[in-house]
């Protein structure tokens, strides 16, 4: 059954991908030409002139357009594959939940554990903040952040398991939920602390640009769920 679930799962990224996808052109790269705009102009006032020869390697209607698609989708692919293998895990193992119930679950945990909590430390930002000699440091501590919160996952639900029978079902999902917000917060304060907004950013389009990114995640992981949720279901019914 797994490898039924597992195609589920990567024709629910696509389709998850699409509308992330369309809410990211709609909502996302206005914000990205505002801040560009903003980096070429503070570069023309720096330099004292405007360097209207200069071409990037890849356009921006391509970057709007068959780049935005195309890395969505691959991500939307990527994320429903291995989103339908943990369901494949979990569904059974997890007490008496239904498999759209086990799937939403499943979006928001992957929602709040791999989007937002790694974001709180190191939050997406536009063109025009970070400096290109920063960017290896910025993007390993990105997704080490994203492990941290991964691992802090796992050992909260050891710690779950581990206190279920002493204490009981309920105090031990707060001590699970408290294993975890430790983990990350040591974690946070052990990263290294990236700040590069430039001085007059507007703080607005910064807001924006993190507001649709964060807008974006959210959408890709609710269609998961939600549309894998309901052809497992199907499935497994058949089944």
């Amino acid at each position: 059954m797994t490898k039924d679930l597992l195609w589920r799962g990567m024709l629910a990224g696509i389709l998850a991908a699409l509308l992330a996808t369309l809410f990211a052109r709609v909502y996302a790269e206005p914000q990205v030409d505002r801040a560009i705009a903003f980096e070429a102009a503070h570069e023309a006032h720096a330099m004292g002139h405007a360097d209207d020869d200069a071409e990037p390697p890849v356009s921006r209607a391509v970057q709007k357009g068959v780049g935005l698609a195309t890395a969505v989708l691959l991500y939307g692919t990527a994320i429903g594959g291995l989103f339908s293998l943990v369901f494949a895990y979990g569904y059974g193992r997890i007490g008496r939940i239904g498999p759209r119930t086990l799937a939403v679950l499943i979006a928001a945990l992957g929602f709040a554990i791999i989007a937002v909590v790694p974001a709180l430390k190191y939050p997406p930002n536009p063109p025009a903040v970070g400096h290109a000699d920063t960017i290896q440091l910025r993007t390993g501590a990105y997704f080490a952040m994203i492990a941290i919160s991964i691992v802090a996952l796992v050992i909260a639900g050891r710690v779950r398991a581990m206190l279920v029978a002493p204490i009981g079902g309920f105090n031990a999902l707060i001590a699970a939920v408290a294993s975890y917000i430790l983990v990350v917060a040591l974690a946070q304060l052990g990263l290294p602390h990236i700040d590069e907004v430039p001085a007059g950013f507007p703080a607005s389009l910064l807001w924006d640009f993190r507001l649709a990114s964060i807008g974006v995640q959210a959408i890709l992981w609710t269609t998961i769920g939600l549309a894998f949720g309901w052809m497992a279901e199907r499935r497994i019914r058949r089944r």
